[in-house]
């Protein structure tokens, strides 16, 4: 028993790395997560999206580490390392939230399929790419010099990206032989997918590099060379698990609410929630409406519909294990993960366009 502790959530975290657990199933469902927004949408509509995409990933997602960072400095008071730390671990936008306003018969009739492409790539791309601005905070922490944050940071990604494009290539080669030749019945990928996204993380894992990135990669490159493309009518069977796989992860998470820490954050963590929502991500969208080639009401949508969640989660788990921890990020990150998911959930129904 952890007596003299503020609250038995914390016992979890703070005793002999008992965040283990918890970091593993997120990288899982983060997995099938990327996995699912990769093969979401054909190929080609991906390739079309590469230039808005990989601005988001360059300016917009270091905007919302720094932007998060400053609020936290600024509402909760805490120092440069744990503003950085909260920073990164809160700048993804979350594929499993982010789900909800772009896939479904009311999505594709009230949002333009640019913009909820975009969206759902953004999620997949930056859950994987927020590896380098974790490991940039952890320097600022303490924990490595810039060096080694460097070299760390340069590892996992381009170790990720090879590994998950090696490996998406072999599979994606396999499955369109097999229905060829016969040995592979045509039919849902599902499985095969699935498989594939665990093949894949337990390989990045085993190597040291950027795990979530890798399945996305991979993905992406199975979409590439199989029959994906051709049986986009399997992608509501897809999102479906998808959302089911998530949901113990919710109830975990929300019967571990570390509400005795919100109440001694008081209004202060309030503003910092309020910051999150509206200065994480909004600002920096409404300034790319114009190179992004969105009207005001896609940017807006954009902006808004960011949510905090599973990749928060994954990364602040990471942060445990490497530092000496902060009660304050964990309290703080909690809060922005349960309420974002509160606060996107209300407004994405009945619909964002409506």
């Amino acid at each position: 028993m952890c007596w003299g502790r503020p609250s038995w959530t914390y016992c979890v975290f703070l005793c002999c790395r008992k965040a283990t657990w918890v970091h593993e199933l997120c990288r899982v469902l983060l997995a099938v997560s990327v996995m699912a927004v990769a093969l979401r949408y054909p190929i080609r509509d991906v390739r079309s999206n590469v230039k808005p995409v990989a601005l988001l990933l360059a300016v917009a997602m270091p905007f919302m580490a720094l932007s998060t960072a400053g609020v936290a400095a600024v509402t909760l008071g805490v120092g440069l390392g744990v503003a950085a730390l909260l920073g990164a671990a809160l700048c993804p936008t979350d594929p499993v939230l982010a789900s909800s306003v772009v896939t479904g018969d009311l999505a594709e009739q009230s949002v333009p399929a640019r913009t909820r492409q975009i969206l759902s790539l953004e999620s997949g791309g930056n859950d994987g790419l927020a590896v380098p601005l974790v490991i940039a905070a952890l320097a600022i922490a303490g924990p490595l010099t810039g060096s080694q944050a460097l070299g760390e940071a340069l590892w996992q990604v381009c170790v990720a990206v090879g590994v998950g494009a090696a490996l998406g290539w072999v599979a994606g080669k396999a499955a369109r032989i097999g229905e060829r030749s016969g040995a592979m019945e045509p039919g849902p990928l599902l499985v095969f997918t699935l498989l594939l996204a665990l093949l894949v993380l337990g390989a990045a894992g085993w190597l040291g590099a950027g795990a979530v990135l890798a399945v996305f990669v991979s993905g992406l490159t199975f979409n590439a060379t199989s029959s994906v493309g051709e049986r986009m009518k399997d992608a509501e069977t897809d999102e479906a698990v998808n959302r089911f796989a998530v949901l113990p992860l919710f109830v975990i998470f929300g019967a571990m609410l570390p509400w005795e820490h919100w109440w001694r954050m008081g209004w202060q963590g309030l503003l910092f929630l309020i910051g999150v929502l509206l200065l994480r991500r909004l600002p920096v969208l409404l300034l790319l409406k114009r190179p992004l080639a969105l009207r005001w009401r896609d940017a807006v949508f954009l902006g808004w519909f960011g949510p905090v969640g599973v990749s928060a989660l994954l990364y602040l788990t990471l942060e445990v294990h490497r530092l000496t921890l902060d009660p304050r990020l964990l309290a703080a990150g909690a809060l922005a993960v349960a309420g974002s998911t509160l606060a996107h959930g209300l407004t994405s129904s009945p619909g964002p366009y409506m």
